[in-house]
């Protein structure tokens, strides 16, 4: 959703398919609750969230946001064949895919019906439960000889700040019974970041792997309300700290892919 709406504050044409089809949750996130899609000719027509950016997902075809999806395997493969095969997108300068977690179903059959993606960009937090998940991704890119774009390692750090006399130094709280000490500057501002989920494991995997570390988005939690309210902190803040890191690393993402050191026509992530 990030990458999307960072794409399109830029005036390009984005559109964004959830293919979470058990758990779709891309429209909450995008203001988009209760929309239905529209189907003309055959066709399906996107949702418009933010920044126009167009949106198909899973969720605009249930009766409310409780109703599971209880499908086995073979019915959630014509499901997303029909997202990719019968919607009419429009002119795309990019087309983001969101996928689940996993290397299941979701992704093998994109990968199968779309032969000419630019490659896949893998979305970690650093703890080692969660680097186990990308690590398999990774192999799994590599097995179905899709390019990775890069690796971003998520939630990477919660900064702190506050208000103290000048010079003052204080005296943080950090995860394992850590402590750091930070000093307030001239104008009495301090900071201090504590790596709550662990820090640098996004990195070291992509380094281990041979694929480009894309950089680190911090820990914070007005992404959480943002994504809770349908308003996405990019939206909301575009001048924040977090859109500005945000940023920086989907800059990263489309100089890899508009460079041509990727072999084709559609982005996934």
């Amino acid at each position: 959703t990030g990458l999307a709406l960072s794409l399109a504050q830029q005036g390009l044409k984005v559109g964004l398919l959830d293919i979470d089809i058990t758990g779709p949750n891309v429209p909450k996130m995008m203001g988009l609750d209760g929309r239905r899609l529209n189907v003309e000719a055959g066709r399906i027509h996107p949702a418009q969230g933010h920044l126009g950016v167009k949106v198909i997902s899973m969720a605009f075809l249930l009766e409310d946001e409780d109703t599971p999806v209880v499908w086995r395997g073979p019915i959630k493969l014509g499901a997303i064949q029909q997202f990719i095969g019968d919607v009419d997108w429009g002119q795309l300068d990019y087309l983001i895919i969101d996928f689940p977690p996993g290397t299941s179903d979701e992704p093998l059959t994109v990968a199968q019906n779309l032969p000419d993606i630019d490659g896949m960009v893998i979305v970690t937090t650093p703890q080692d439960v969660a680097l186990l998940d990308s690590r398999k991704s990774i192999t799994f890119a590599n097995s179905l000889k899709v390019d990775v774009i890069g690796v971003i390692e998520n939630m990477s750090g919660y900064t702190v700040r506050g208000k103290a006399p000048a010079g003052t130094e204080i005296e943080l709280a950090a995860p394992g019974g850590k402590t750091i000490k930070v000093t307030s500057d001239d104008e009495g501002n301090w900071a201090g970041t504590l790596d709550i989920f662990k820090a640098g494991g996004g990195e070291k995997t992509a380094e281990e792997f041979g694929v480009p570390f894309l950089g680190k988005l911090p820990f914070d939690p007005g992404f959480v309300r943002g994504g809770d309210d349908g308003v996405h902190r990019i939206v909301s803040e575009p001048e924040g700290q977090s859109s500005i890191a945000f940023s920086e690393v989907v800059a990263q993402i489309q100089s890899r892919v508009e460079s041509g050191s990727t072999d084709g026509g559609l982005e996934i992530i």
